[in-house]
């Protein structure tokens, strides 16, 4: 599955995920979003959750995520072409933001789509690159595998309501 990064660079460079992802050509990075190819688009906005239904359209075009701050991450950046899907209910590894829900960074973001999408071993390979990125497989096994195992959509969102309600 390719992974491709719509970056916007305005966050600090020594902790951009997206950029040491490139690095080490595990993903590409596009400065517009007329560069950025058509995909399935990680989107927190979206109305429809990221389920193993997307899997081929994902596999066929491409797996995509927008990297910025969380500043600037309001929807009006979500203006990709693109099927979008929102990520379901996840606790974020980074050091940045450990413990919090939903505040991922964009690998945190691509492993947990990948671990949905049945491709595990992609997941674990990128976050191999970061020295928390077990940590984040960790936290969220059990939601990932419970994911990973639903049909579509709805079963997705069905599973995360248990998780919201815990908090």
């Amino acid at each position: 599955m390719d992974l491709h990064v719509r970056y916007e660079g305005d966050d600090d460079p020594d902790k951009c995920t997206a950029r040491k992802l490139a690095r080490f050509d595990l993903a590409e990075l596009h400065r517009s979003d007329r560069a950025t190819p058509y995909g399935v688009v990680l989107n927190p906005h979206a109305e429809r959750a990221l389920s193993p239904a997307d899997a081929g359209l994902a596999a066929e075009n491409a797996l995509v995520a927008l990297d910025c701050s969380w500043e600037s991450a309001g929807e009006k950046m979500f203006s990709l072409p693109g099927e979008h899907r929102a990520l379901p209910y996840l606790v974020a590894g980074n050091p940045v933001n450990f413990g919090r829900p939903m505040r991922l960074t964009t690998v945190e973001a691509f492993a947990a789509a990948l671990a949905i999408l049945g491709e595990r071993d992609h997941a674990e390979r990128i976050m191999a690159k970061f020295t928390w990125g077990e940590t984040f497989l960790e936290l969220n096994e059990e939601p990932l595998r419970r994911y990973a195992a639903c049909e579509d959509s709805a079963e997705v969102v069905a599973i995360q309501q248990e998780y919201i309600d815990r908090e």
